[in-house]
């Protein structure tokens, strides 16, 4: 009887060698089954080209700056040469001189205390905030009203802070809108832009209505990822719509939460330099001062560059430590985070 017509499998017709045994790897396969680094760099070689300038852009203007840091170190005079490489390395050192300076000043942690406090605010009332309004305008069924809800929205985002602050001087100012209102009516003018005791809420009130747009694309783009078969399924086994939400959109949510959480959580000692040192003056720097503008004074109006370098390096590996924490929260939480395990 002849043998069988079946046509045999492609790895049953290859001749193995005599020196290759079965399971044993190819010359272009490590023994481990992971690609070597020259074959995956043959194989992303074109992703590899595309990235190269956003990566010497990213070493040009991140990372080597960081060798200035140094500055920290000294008692540093930019007078010495109009080179700064070369008044650094001419620089007196003094060592730990500035941050114990730093440490013992009493404005120092006055503006560390007026930098959390804002962070405690608007991560308590500006976060939520975009979330909330994003599931507001998801929910609305027409795609017109839904876009022109958005576009209203996001507009304030493109306008300066000196353009936002100005805003707000017309309408809580002392000449401002509210005042007005509150005089016609007998009682006395209301001037919040110039009030230490309401200058966070001002200021994350301004954040919220200037920057609430921008986390709102960012999440509506993750809700327009969630399959409708989600709702529908949610539907037939009789959950609301308030149960939808709990149990569908929002957990849709959740890794994209998490990311901006940590980011937020990393930048928690940079609360916004424009805003604040644009409206320093009026409140004073008992209410207004923050890392950002204390570095800011020290450095470029008391020249005391070590000093102000100290301080911005001080700010550098806390917010370092922050999102390392944040982070690693969020990977027990079971969410990715900045980068995964």
């Amino acid at each position: 009887m002849s043998n069988s017509t079946v046509p045999r499998s492609r790895t049953e017709a290859v001749k193995k060698s005599p020196a290759e045994p079965d399971g044993a790897p190819g010359p272009e396969q490590p023994p481990s089954g992971k690609l070597s680094l020259r074959l995956r760099f043959r194989r992303d070689r074109v992703l590899v080209l595309m990235t190269l300038p956003a990566v010497l852009l990213l070493l040009v203007f991140n990372y080597l700056p960081i060798l200035g840091n140094v500055v920290a170190f000294q008692d540093y005079d930019p007078y010495i040469s109009d080179n700064g490489i070369v008044s650094m390395l001419n620089s007196p050192w003094a060592g730990l001189d500035n941050f114990e300076r730093i440490f013992a000043d009493s404005a120092f942690w006055n503006s560390v205390r007026n930098t959390l406090l804002l962070f405690i605010l608007q991560l308590v009332l500006y976060f939520p905030v975009p979330i909330l309004l994003a599931l507001l305008i998801n929910s609305v069924i027409r795609p017109r009203v839904r876009a022109f809800a958005q576009a209203v929205l996001y507009l304030p985002h493109f306008f300066s802070w000196v353009l936002v602050i100005a805003v707000f001087q017309q309408l809580f100012g002392g000449a401002g809108i509210l005042s007005q209102v509150l005089r016609q009516h007998g009682y006395d003018g209301l001037d919040m832009m110039r009030d230490p005791d309401t200058f966070a809420l001002l200021v994350t009130g301004q954040s919220v209505w200037k920057d609430a747009g921008w986390g709102i694309i960012v999440f509506l783009a993750a809700l327009a990822s969630v399959s409708p078969d989600l709702y529908e399924a949610a539907a037939m086994d009789g959950a609301g719509r308030w149960r939808r939400m709990w149990h569908v959109t929002l957990p849709a949510l959740r890794p994209v939460i998490a990311l901006l959480l940590v980011l937020r959580v990393g930048d928690a000692l940079t609360v916004g330099f424009e805003q604040i040192l644009l409206q320093r003056d009026a409140v004073g720097p008992g209410a207004a001062e923050v890392l950002d503008t204390f570095v800011w004074w020290n450095g470029v109006r008391n020249q005391d560059f070590g000093y102000a370098a100290a301080a911005g390096l001080i700010k550098g590996v806390v917010s370092l430590g922050l999102v390392l924490a944040a982070n690693k929260v969020a990977h027990l939480m079971g969410e990715q985070g900045v980068y995964k395990k």
